[in-house]
């Protein structure tokens, strides 16, 4: 949620079943998804639509309501309405006065959009409350919009996590309402651009159509003139159509209702006064204002059918107001088809409206882009909340790796796994937890402080819960009953079992699906130390000292004075334990002069520095023989700090808006001390007292990690700062570049442009923003420079061959977009400011084989290794290494989900990670046999779903829509090899219900 500009200011203006699997649907033993029998007496859905007039106007009225699951208040306060002085808002109150009011006339009509909202309301209803909504769902007066458990961010989220919240939801509404609680239309009208990773997803999920209500001001004026305010979005460019074509509409006032016709109680509109007899009778004034409203909004769509969204932000506590109100406004302007008004209005729901576009047969524009970056006004780019709260950004992507083992492990371990050795385990908690974090004010940071810091709460008592399972499932597997010690703050290298323990284990437990190699740091206060592995055979470790940035930042949370550091193996959806033991006392590293060395390399990489600067000057890939200049520096932009709304726009948690276009270097040198063995090689780059940097260089890696930590960043000359990092190199990128969508499909950007329309570019920094996921490159023919990112963060090319990433913001005004407070943030640990430590990982290789490299690479750094420890020598008898597959999945193919469904079903998502044209040898289809999957389970039965597990594959079915200028594609129809083989194509997430028991 927040406040639009242009709005505020401008209202005026397949599942198959064959013979083996019918067999176990038959007998039993394989269930069909709760809501998908056949209906009976419902009118839900597209049966429900009031009849329209096609010789008419026809105004579908939307009464909806905007309940963002925390803002300005945490997901609590708004659904009890708790701190009413922040902001009067309370969901609860809202769901009973609609139910109320929509009982009282039967055309009446609401949709409701967040799950997670919904969900806990529905809890608190007796049984007699639940029976009469079920039959407001059954006659789709009350109709669920979007479904997920929030309406999640589009900029800053992980697909993976997406998906997941988007299951929560419509699993709740399947299994609760059935059929008619499943949504025909995907509903985001709040969130602040919009990601073709999206449209995607949801229309794998079996949408028909896509309704947002932001977009870029000169995007929608365009649109406007055009009448393409309704498109066909191609959102892939490798799966085949129309399999992620997606319908979309554009909202004509963002999300709100025309202006002069709100009848909430937060607002001040004039109610309808109706009788004659009284004092300020409006009846004539209202109908011809509304009258003027409707043909004025038909003049810039395209068919005879337009919609207007009759609500907003926590609209309708009292909902009497608003029915009220339009049950005249209805009633007064369709009274006047008998003088000759062509007008027709009508109580209406998002797919209704879309229901009568659909018939209308009409051909639509195609867009293959997105909708990023957005701007509400010349100077108003929405690009600062790609990096806003980054510490947040980290915690949710931690989070999401750390849920997804949660998930795998209480499939492989059992149920023993939720109820063991260790007490009462669930994901559950997590896994709403981490649903809730994808709201577009969530992991966006664009909520509050206190609101962040209850979602940062919410992650950290799910990861309890969840540490829990994970020890009771582990204990399973491995045998053993020794406590298992979880340390979640090695990033600043505090572990207080490392630091004090002369002989411990380390469980490396690999959440992929192919074995994965990983280098190990643990914070120690030993010199010398010896690690053997599974098989008792020693391992290479070398001892660092801890860094003067990391005892700086880790605020006596530690008192490590070194640094243990080894490579280790897991095999895949497994774990392997390495034992480690204290030596003797002994200098284990040399420190080299100030200024030294000149040169770091391993067998495949060389990175060059400047002996006088102290700085990188070029990068070579010594198998491939190519080599690149490369200088990385840092530097910030000062904000736009002005206070006054109506002459500047400051930067905030939403707007990126820097003084100037140049910025400011932090250092032109860097202090360096280095450190080399045979583990690793890292050069320590100390740039000012708020940012330092390591530049590491493993044994066996193909990418260079630079190791960040930034603040607190200044603040005492009262100006705002932006702090980036930029790589400049001699790629000739031809002002072209790339970025993820959501972490999954790339898109090329160009600096100063949109595909869509003519860009008059008014921020030449924050207009050329864009969100990065997980990765963004830069390349020409010979060479491709790619940045693997560990969360989520805004970046551009501003120069050719330069890339510059933002990493941290501190901001001393609000930018007036509704959050009402500035992004300055704190802590008792910083109360002087944030400190923030991160990860980027350059790849460097010949662009046709690139994505070879960075696919697997950003996929380990989002689906990371989770370390348990245990104290003292391991049982004889303990399993010291695991693997819940039966071998290696294929490099293209990622296991996206293996989550338990029901008592004796899984539910697994297989994908094929890379795109059609990004590798010759990657970009193939490929096979993977089902029952020779896993080593743990016997897999009895097998259904396909859709990708958000509420319908039958083979059931699904969805509008189709005709792209202008092109001949309607037929759909590749494939047969997998047999039902237990299954084929997937670049870019396809296949989705599985599996029947398993243990072996």
């Amino acid at each position: 949620m927040s406040y639009d500009f242009a709005l505020v200011f401008n209202m005026a203006v397949h599942l198959r079943f064959p013979t083996a699997v019918l067999l176990l649907v038959c007998s039993g033993v394989l269930s069909f998804p709760v809501g998908q029998e056949k209906r009976d007496t419902t009118t839900c859905g597209y049966q429900s639509c009031h009849a329209t007039k096609p010789t008419m106007l026809n105004v579908h009225l939307v009464p909806h309501t905007h309940d963002d699951v925390g803002w300005l208040k945490t997901v609590d306060q708004y659904f009890y309405g708790d701190r009413n002085d922040i902001q009067h808002a309370g969901v609860q109150y809202i769901l009973d006065s609609v139910v109320d009011q929509l009982l009282k006339n039967p055309d009446r009509r609401f949709i409701y959009v967040e799950t997670g909202f919904f969900y806990r309301w529905w809890k608190q209803q007796s049984s007699s409350m639940q029976q009469t909504v079920k039959q407001l769902v059954n006659e789709g007066r009350l109709e669920f919009a979007n479904g997920g458990w929030c309406m999640s961010d589009e900029a800053t989220t992980h697909y993976s996590a997406v998906i997941d919240q988007m299951t929560i939801g419509l699993r709740f509404l399947n299994e609760t309402f059935g059929i008619c609680g499943r949504p025909r239309v995907a509903w985001h009208i709040d969130p602040f651009g919009h990601a073709r990773e999206h449209a995607s997803i949801f229309a794998q999920m079996g949408y028909d159509g896509f309704f947002f209500g932001r977009l870029d001001y000169q995007d929608r004026n365009h649109r406007m003139k055009v009448k393409e305010q309704e498109l066909l979005w191609r959102a892939s460019d490798s799966l085949t159509p129309p399999m992620a074509d997606l319908f979309t509409g554009i909202l004509p006032n963002g999300y709100n209702p025309p202006e002069g016709f709100c009848w909430d109680q937060l607002c001040s509109d004039a109610p309808i006064r109706d009788d004659p007899d009284l004092e300020d009778y409006n009846v004539d004034d209202v109908v011809w204002r509304f009258l003027h409203a409707a043909k004025s909004q038909a003049l810039v769509y395209k068919t005879n059918h337009i919609i207007m969204t009759m609500g907003s932000d926590f609209q309708y506590e009292n909902a009497n107001l608003w029915y009220k109100n339009l049950d005249k406004l209805i009633r007064y302007v369709n009274a006047q088809q008998t003088n000759g008004s062509n007008v027709n209005v009508l109580y209406s729901t998002p797919s209704c409206y879309l229901q009568e576009l659909h018939r209308a047969n009409l051909t639509w524009s195609l867009k293959t882009d997105d909708f990023f970056p957005y701007a509400d006004n010349a100077h108003n780019f929405w690009t600062g909340y790609f990096t806003s709260r980054p510490a947040l950004k980290r915690y949710e992507r931690i989070s999401n790796s750390n849920l997804q083992s949660c998930n795998q492990l209480e499939v492989l371990g059992g149920p023993v796994s939720r109820k063991g050795l260790f007490g009462l385990g669930d994901s559950e908690t997590l896994r709403k937890a981490m649903a809730v974090a994808q709201h577009h004010d969530a992991v966006s940071g664009t909520e509050k402080q206190h609101v962040a810091n209850d979602y940062a709460k919410r992650l950290a008592k799910g990861w309890q819960h969840c540490q829990v399972l994970v020890s009771n499932s582990l204990a399973s597997l491995t045998g053993s009953s020794a406590e298992r010690i979880y340390c979640d703050n090695l990033n600043v290298s505090v572990c207080p079992l490392t630091e004090s323990s002369k002989k411990f284990s380390v469980s490396v437990y690999n959440p992929l699906g192919r074995t994965v190699a990983w280098p190990v740091r643990l914070p120690v206060n030993g010199t010398a130390y010896s690690v053997t592995d599974t098989r008792g055979k020693y391992v290479d470790c070398q001892v660092l000292p801890v860094s003067r940035a990391t005892q700086e930042v880790r605020r006596n949370r530690g008192f490590a004075s070194n640094e243990l550091v080894f490579q280790v193996q897991a095999p895949p959806l497994g774990y392997s334990t390495y034992s480690v033991s204290l030596l003797k006392d002994q200098p284990s590293s040399t420190l080299l002069p100030h200024g030294a060395p000149t040169v770091i390399q391993n067998k495949f990489l060389q990175v060059t520095f400047d002996p006088d600067t102290g700085l990188m000057t070029s990068l070579t890939n010594l198998e491939t023989k190519q080599t690149i200049k490369l200088t990385q520096n840092f530097y910030w932009y000062n904000a736009s700090d002005g206070n006054n709304y109506e002459s500047q726009q400051t930067s905030g948690a939403y707007i990126f808006r820097p003084n100037s276009s140049t910025p400011l270097m932090v250092n032109s040198k860097a202090k360096v001390e280095s450190f080399q063995n045979s583990v690793v090689q890292e050069v320590r780059q100390w740039f000012a007292p708020w940012v330092s940097q390591v530049v590491r260089l493993y044994s066996d890696s193909k990418a260079v990690e630079l190791e960040w930590t930034v603040g607190p960043v200044p603040v005492n000359d009262r100006q705002g700062k932006e702090v980036i990092t930029r790589l400049d190199t001699s790629i000739k990128s031809s002002e072209f570049f790339y970025t993820d969508s959501n972490g999954r499909e790339v898109l090329q950007r160009k600096k100063d442009f949109r595909p869509t329309w003519q860009l008059k570019q008014t921020e030449p920094i924050a207009g050329n923003y864009y969100p990065i996921n997980s990765r963004a490159f830069i390349k020409d023919d010979m060479d491709q420079l790619t940045v693997v990112t560990d969360r989520s963060q805004g970046g551009g090319s501003i120069y050719n061959g330069s890339l510059e990433i933002m990493l941290h913001r501190r901001l001393l005004y609000d930018d007036y977009r509704g959050v009402g407070e500035a992004l300055d943030e704190k802590s008792e640990i910083f109360p002087d400011g944030l400190v923030v430590r991160g990860r980027l990982l350059l790849s460097l290789e010949r662009p046709a084989s690139a994505a070879d490299a960075h696919r697997p690479l950003a996929q380990e750094v989002v689906s990371q290794p989770l370390l348990s420890f245990t104290d003292g020598d391991l049982n004889q008898s303990t399993r010291l290494e695991f693997s819940g597959l039966q071998a290696s999945l294929p490099p293209a193919v990622h296991l996206l989900t293996l989550s338990q469904w029901d008592k004796e079903s899984v539910l697994l998502r297989l994908e094929h990670q890379f795109q059609s044209w990004e590798s010759k040898v990657s970009s193939q289809p490929v096979t993977v046999n089902l029952q020779k999957l896993f080593s743990t389970l016997d897999v009895l039965g097998v259904s396909e779903l859709n990708l958000s597990a509420n319908q039958w594959k083979d059931e699904m079915r969805r509008f189709d829509w005709t792209p202008e200028k092109e001949e309607k594609p037929l759909p590749k129809t494939f047969e997998d090899l047999s039902v237990w083989e299954i084929t997937l194509r670049p870019m396809e997430i296949r989705t599985f219900l599996l029947r398993v028991t243990f072996k």
